[in-house]
């Protein structure tokens, strides 16, 4: 009896010795993986355009979260967590598209959504390139052959080995980024990176957050139109990385305002651009994570391009009904007095093809004897 006990503790202890070198091996997988993309990294444009951009014209610019092709109105994502009016809590439950064609599908459709507006400038976010989660469907080279007369660059933000968590649903291997399209020509391009959480289990997570500056060449002046297209951390207890990020963003805007230059963030901001918290009709509470910008946090000469009649983001703690999920504005464009908004359209898709909806705007960059002067 005695020797069966110790053969069934010496087993046990074997399992469980074999357990933890299985764990310490992936920990370490994924440590030597891991890595952060270089602060102001060079971005190569493709199929640059030779056409200028000219002051006093109208211009249009769009802005999509695609949401790696995943979120249909089924699809609620693992990382959220929410509360019903009547106190239900809820949760999301998936971190994978369902399959391909449910990728193609909504690729195709958001795609297809902004070659209906005809922009000049478009920026994506959330675009894989590879990855277990979207069936390794590469929504950018589609994005790029859909749009073949634009200029086009990319900037990683989500390099990961394969992540096994949650067990019934894993994530995998990603590889994805954000995309900006671009009529006109653009002299340069550059990746900046964002501050974030590099708390040991949360990096592996969350994305290499950045945001991508584009120069643009004025016609007949000194000065440069810079686009910039953004997204921000989403998973922030407390919002202090959102603040570092903010922050970082805002003092770069200034800076390039104090040289003249015409200056356009646009993005996934994940945060509350136009006082919507309340704005839009729902079943739920406002989630822990809506955290809002204020007029008082911007910069001098800067502000936000505002429409309120469309949410540009839905709450993924659960699959999307209309009218019970909550919803807000979190997309859009900070703009620099130097520019006239001469429009500002949420475009409702019903989030048929994303979490998100789209934002479009027609912008005018005014001379500057219209604007006052600029600061040097």
């Amino acid at each position: 009896m005695k020797k069966g006990w110790k053969i069934a503790g010496v087993s046990l202890l074997l399992v469980i010795l074999l357990v933890l070198v299985v764990l310490l091996s992936y920990v370490t997988y994924l440590s030597v993986g891991y890595y952060r993309i270089k602060d102001n990294l060079e971005v190569a444009v493709n199929n640059n355009t030779e056409a200028v951009v000219e002051l006093d014209k109208s211009y249009s610019i769009s802005t999509y979260n695609i949401g790696f092709g995943a979120y249909s109105h089924d699809f609620s994502f693992f990382m959220d967590s929410g509360e019903m009016l009547d106190g239900t809590k809820v949760s999301g439950d998936r971190s994978r598209a369902s399959s391909e064609e449910v990728v193609l599908y909504n690729t195709n459709g958001a795609i297809e959504t902004i070659q209906n507006l005809n922009t000049d400038f478009s920026f994506f976010q959330e675009v894989d390139v590879k990855a277990d989660r979207s069936h390794f469907v590469n929504q950018y080279e589609m994005i790029c052959e859909s749009f073949s007369e634009y200029s086009n660059s990319y900037v990683e933000n989500m390099h990961t080995g394969y992540l096994i968590y949650p067990p019934t649903n894993p994530i995998g291997a990603v590889k994805s980024g954000q995309v900006t399209l671009s009529k006109y020509q653009i002299s340069e391009s550059v990746r900046r990176s964002f501050p974030i959480d590099e708390s040991f289990i949360q990096k592996f997570f969350d994305l290499d957050r950045c945001f991508e500056v584009n120069y643009l060449p004025i016609q007949n002046s000194d000065k440069q139109l810079v686009l910039i297209n953004l997204h921000m951390s989403a998973y922030d207890e407390g919002g202090k990385i959102r603040a570092k990020q903010l922050d970082m963003l805002l003092t770069f805007m200034q800076g390039e305002y104090n040289k003249g230059n015409y200056v356009i963030a646009g993005g996934d901001w994940n945060h509350d651009i136009a006082n919507s918290i309340n704005s839009f009709s729902s079943q739920q509470k406002v989630p822990d994570w809506v955290k809002a910008i204020s007029e008082e946090e911007l910069p001098e000469h800067f502000s936000f391009a505002q429409d309120t009649s469309v949410a540009t983001c839905r709450s993924t703690d659960m699959p999307y009904e209309k009218g019970v999920n909550y919803t807000v504005v979190l997309d859009g464009f900070l703009v620099s007095d130097n520019i006239q908004i001469d429009s500002i359209e949420n475009i409702d898709t019903d989030f048929e093809y994303s979490d998100h909806n789209p934002a479009y705007m027609t912008f005018t960059l005014l001379q500057e004897e219209e604007t006052g002067e600029i600061i040097e």
